[in-house]
């Protein structure tokens, strides 16, 4: 069973993974009593495990081209690969799954969607003027200054190097994370035309590997009430002294217009411990709205709310990551040297995806309305 990392009662968390406390006092007392087997002819049959996808049979799948051959050793720059999805017209995912072909090196994968322009259409028509004295639209996330992505460093090769626009971001794979399932009413736009964009970051594994990674769709039956949305905020100034076991790094971001927040994953390396996250609303009160005390590279969950977060305009979404950086971390890649930012899994990082409708956006009508 796979472990579960988030502090909450119950009913809180849609993917809550828990056993319930009756069924652990019973697993208790059946080991406290010699865990003898029962009735074996009443066993079930065991689980079998297929390679089928866990979403179903996809509508609609989309891989890379040709395979990628991860070397044995040494460092591998982050590879973009571009796939045409070829899809016609406009789609609604209810569910995406992101596959792997050589699970072993790949760290994570993110998927991004854009439409490229079409060369033959005419100029799109300029919005209409604002009426004088009418204020601009809040924007509707506010990134906090100082929190940026430091320069990329120089690329090791020239090979599949990132394209000049990776579009919007869609999915999202890590280690014990490839699933993604959106709420009933909700689902995410695939338009006509898109072309995804795979970001996969490999590592060595001391075995050279050949990776094909796939992505499954499966499409909603009808158009949703909400469009649903990815995205991410991160800390890219986060600085790690060597040999230091307890280091916090914050984040934020802020909302100018009200919205729906449905799922959270936080994500560090090797040397990330926990993670708090506080909701500051503007009539000066805050709750925290996800804790993750024990926070493991190796199981990295988007806790999804059984009932999304409403996050009224002017509020603010407040991180908090701690990092191990000391000899006793035995996960510590180099517990001597002083990390920053980075991309390679031995380097860190302070990210959080998540995912967002925004209610002024609604697609359909509400009933009775």
């Amino acid at each position: 069973m796979p472990p579960w990392h988030a502090e909450g009662p119950h009913g809180v968390f849609k993917n809550d993974r828990r056993l319930p406390e009756a069924d652990k006092q019973t697993i208790l007392r059946w080991i406290e009593t010699g865990a003898k087997a029962g009735d074996l002819k009443e066993a079930p049959a065991k689980p079998a495990f297929t390679a089928a996808w866990t979403i179903g049979t996809p509508d609609l799948v989309v891989g890379m081209t040709e395979s990628y051959t991860v070397p044995a050793k040494g460092t591998v720059d982050y590879q973009y690969f571009e796939i045409p999805t070829g899809v016609t017209e406009e789609k609604w995912v209810q569910a995406l799954e992101i596959r792997p072909g050589a699970r072993e090196v790949v760290h994570h994968v993110l998927v991004y969607a854009k439409v490229p322009p079409n060369p033959n259409a005419p100029p799109a028509a300029a919005p209409p003027p604002r009426p004088a004295g009418t204020p601009a639209p809040a924007p509707l996330l506010i990134r906090a200054p100082g929190q940026g992505l430091p320069p990329e460093p120089p690329r090791l090769d020239s090979a599949h190097a990132p394209p000049r626009q990776t579009g919007v971001l869609i999915g999202t794979m890590t280690p014990g994370n490839q699933v993604m399932e959106f709420p009933k009413g909700t689902a995410l736009r695939l338009r006509a035309g898109t072309v995804l964009t795979f970001q996969m970051h490999y590592t060595a594994h001391g075995m050279e590997m050949k990776d094909r990674t796939t992505v499954g769709f499966r499409f909603a039956k009808e158009m949703p009430d909400g469009e649903m949305f990815a995205n991410h905020f991160f800390n890219g100034s986060l600085s790690l002294p060597a040999g230091v076991k307890d280091v916090s790094v914050p984040a934020e971001i802020g909302f100018g217009q009200p919205i729906k927040v449905w799922g959270m994953m936080p994500h560090t390396h090797l040397r990330g411990t926990r993670w708090e996250y506080t909701l500051e609303k503007p009539d000066g009160t805050s709750e925290m709205i996800l804790n993750v005390p024990h926070y493991d590279f190796n199981w990295q969950t988007y806790y999804l709310f059984d009932k999304p977060l409403e996050i009224p305009a002017g509020s603010k979404i407040r991180s908090t990551a701690w990092y191990d950086n000391s000899a006793s971390n035995k996960h510590n890649p180099d517990a001597s040297i002083n990390v920053k930012w980075g991309d390679q899994t031995w380097e860190e990082m302070q990210y959080t995806g998540f995912l967002y409708t925004v209610p002024s956006r609604r697609l359909r009508p509400v009933p009775g309305q």
